[in-house]
């Protein structure tokens, strides 16, 4: 069980938050649609927990995992079998950094979504009502074996508001693809983002010391607004009626809800000594940071993150681009997955990049294979599917190929990590949603097929 699941069960009973007796807002409302049973056999597993099973077979049924063999497993009468000779199977890709949506295509101002740039703190503002469901960039990541995204806000901000958790389905409403379950994420920024962008505009923190201050003013204030909820959720019925009720505040809520260890906290950092000024300033307001996100100095302070049960989500290069950038190098990724408890992953923050995550996985594995680590793909896999998993909260339900797990499946044409393979085939909950082969299982976006009927084809 992890922090987050311990503490929600601690303070449960006491009622903390505003909402804990009320429904959620904006539920999900996917469904996972009635599919065949489905053998996929004969293939290379890579499982997602360190296992690779050669000529094994993977069967699933009603949406779940059944059973990773390599013998022959007792089918339903409907069973779909295919023979995957020469191929590999893992577990659908996971990336936990994305704009799809709220950054989405083509790249317009009409379409950036992705900043609520109006003040330092934005916690009450929350990604998924910026995301358009049309963008065909989730198609795109789709081909590329991607099964669930976490989209995130950007980062001008200190505190840019709530992070949501989708599933790559084709849907009207960003509703129908939310990850049902999933803890929502509160994206944070540290560094240049928030200094540069409110420094000049006079409003904000202009300097990395106002960046703290102005975290550590926020959790004052929603560590007052927790405790005063808490106390009137305390009080009998007749001692409520004579008390006024607080008022509630969506950026203060959110914000409870971290301190409450209901909402995960991915952390938008790059420098190795920024990185470790989070991790006391979480300990001050006793909160956990789940993942630093970019974070090309992570290598530096792999030892404290791993100490932590702190994820990193790490590009496999991008150095250098600006100043806190500098000291990036391509071995991070391998150098943060520690053997003993750490959280590699790898992730995109580009609708180009999302397409290829296994090919930016592949550059860090080569990387740390060249400096003398051993990294086999049964351990590169798990940086894009387990360990993003647990980054997201979701390790309970996905991310691995086990009986019971949601049947997120990738068929490859070859070894994930060779430049030359493609995803085959693409099932989420076991439906069927990709076939490189079938242009009938291959979503295009209402955008597309508008762009398509005004050209005449």
């Amino acid at each position: 069980m992890n922090f987050f699941n311990k503490k929600l069960l601690l303070l449960s009973a006491a009622c903390l938050s505003p909402l804990a007796n009320a429904e959620a807002p904006y539920p999900s409302t996917y469904t996972a649609p009635e599919h065949n049973p489905t053998l996929i056999t004969n293939a290379t597993v890579l499982t997602g927990d360190g296992q690779r099973l050669e000529g094994a077979s993977v069967y699933f049924v009603n949406g779940k995992i059944v059973e990773v063999t390599d013998s022959a497993p007792e089918l339903a009468a409907n069973t779909r079998v295919i023979d995957a000779k020469g191929r590999w199977v893992t577990p659908g890709v996971i990336d936990v950094h994305s704009h799809l949506g709220v950054y989405p295509s083509p790249d317009v101002d009409a379409h950036s979504d992705g900043n609520e740039a109006t003040a330092p703190v934005t916690a009450e503002v929350w990604a998924e009502h910026s995301i358009w469901p049309q963008d065909p960039g989730f198609g795109r990541a789709l081909a590329g074996g991607v099964t669930t995204l976490q989209i995130l806000p950007g980062s001008a901000n200190l505190f840019g508001g709530r992070a949501v958790t989708l599933k790559n389905v084709a849907s009207v409403s960003y509703q129908g693809m939310k990850f049902p379950g999933a803890p929502y994420g509160l994206k944070m920024a540290c560094g240049e983002n928030p200094k540069r962008v409110y420094g000049r505009k006079g409003s904000g923190p202009s300097t990395r010391m106002g960046n703290i201050a102005g975290y550590r003013t926020a959790w004052i204030k929603a560590q007052d607004y927790r405790d005063e909820h808490a106390q009137y959720a305390a009080l009998t019925r007749e001692e409520q009626k004579e008390t006024t009720r607080p008022k509630r505040d969506l950026e203060l809520e959110t914000l409870a809800g971290v301190l409450d260890g209901e909402i995960i906290i991915h952390m938008h950092c790059y420098r190795a000594d920024e990185m470790l000024t989070i991790l006391d300033l979480a300990k001050e307001f006793d909160y956990k940071v789940g993942t630093f996100h970019h974070g090309v100095e992570a290598y530096k302070i792999a030892d404290e993150l791993a100490e932590n049960d702190v994820c990193g989500a790490l590009w496999a290069d991008w150095w250098g681009f600006k100043m806190e950038a500098y000291d990036g190098i391509q071995e991070n990724i391998a150098l943060v997955d520690r053997p003993d408890g750490s959280c590699a992953v790898v992730h995109s923050d580009s609708d180009e990049g999302i397409q290829r995550l296994n090919q930016e996985a592949a550059k860090a594995m080569s990387r740390g294979v060249k400096a003398g680590l051993d990294i086999p793909p049964e351990r590169a896999i798990t940086w894009i599917t387990s360990n993003a998993a647990k980054s997201l909260g979701i390790e309970d339900k996905t991310g691995t190929l086990a009986a019971g797990k949601m049947a997120d499946v990738v068929l490859w044409s070859g070894n994930p990590f060779s430049v030359y393979t493609k995803a085959d085939h693409v099932f989420i909950d076991g439906v069927h949603r990709y076939d490189r082969l079938n242009p009938e299982l291959q979503p295009v976006s209402d955008f597309e097929l508008g762009q398509l009927l005004e050209a005449g084809e």
